[in-house]
């Protein structure tokens, strides 16, 4: 055999074992689930598996929260953002990915709150039928440095709209699927500290302008 053809041969040998190698590792199962997690599914490395949870908290009343975990069905990007609408209402998300098998089998906790106040003032409202509400002043705490306005949608019909603080983390979010498929979209910007009623216009101008593009 020449020494070409001893190249060539190596060569073809080097591109099948990569080949089958790439083949093996790009597979593995994640849990699949929604609440109830005992179930598994195959995904593709390259996007990996996901592990998505959201809780409501209302004052003198149970938790809400939804827990759901699968395979990514794009690039998976992590997020974890909190606020406090209101003085009754807090809300924590987290979205975490990993890519092994079966790495997102774990619980795990969305954001909890410090108690500490970190001096920053924000306006604060929750309705939870509508895209209004009179706002009041709110002290800010732990990293919820923030003042944020968000809106709430259902198939572009607003169901939730509400103002307080936040981490950054949460602000200038795009239709974030959270609880009950319902997609928030958010606006913050600096502490109102003594400006309440300047924030209260912005919130309203947000809002109109929101409406104006579902009505059209």
């Amino acid at each position: 055999m020449s020494l070409s053809s001893s190249l060539k041969s190596l060569l073809t040998v080097c591109v099948l074992a990569a080949f089958v190698a790439s083949t093996v590792e790009e597979s593995y199962k994640c849990v699949q689930c929604d609440q109830q997690c005992n179930e598994e599914k195959t995904c593709n490395s390259s996007h990996g598996c996901f592990s998505k949870k959201s809780e409501f908290n209302t004052t003198g009343l149970q938790p809400y929260t939804i827990l759901q975990k699968g395979c990514s069905s794009s690039k998976c990007e992590p997020r974890a953002f909190s606020a406090t609408l209101g003085v009754n209402h807090t809300y924590g998300y987290g979205y975490q990915c990993c890519q092994a098998e079966k790495c997102n089998k774990a619980d795990f906790q969305v954001a909890r709150k410090s108690s500490d106040p970190n001096g920053i003032t924000c306006p604060a409202c929750y309705n939870g039928e509508g895209a209004t509400c009179q706002p009041t002043d709110l002290t800010c705490k732990g990293e919820e440095t923030k003042c944020l306005n968000f809106t709430g949608t259902v198939n572009d019909v607003v169901v939730l709209f509400g103002m307080g603080c936040a981490t950054e983390t949460a602000c200038n979010l795009k239709d974030v699927e959270t609880i009950n498929y319902i997609k928030i979209s958010t606006y913050c910007v600096g502490s109102s500290n003594g400006s309440p009623q300047l924030m209260s216009i912005i919130s309203s101008i947000l809002t109109a302008l929101f409406l104006l593009k579902v009505l059209i």
